[in-house]
């Protein structure tokens, strides 16, 4: 089963703005994907992410 997403309001200067928009039609992605890559891989930096539960790592194993 898909996991929900959660939709947050999100602030962000005009020249913030623009730079994630050259950042994500330079790697190919959506705005939203590329602030959800730069949010993962900065958790992923700091060992912030959740850990995942071992029947987690199973199904995704089957894939």
């Amino acid at each position: 089963m898909a996991k929900k997403r959660k939709q947050i309001p999100l602030r962000l200067s005009e020249e913030m703005q623009e730079a994630v928009e050259k950042w994500a039609a330079d790697e190919f992605r959506s705005i939203n994907g590329q602030l959800e890559w730069i949010i993962y891989n900065a958790l992923k930096s700091e060992n912030r992410l959740p850990k995942k539960k071992p029947s987690e790592e199973t199904n995704n194993n089957e894939d």
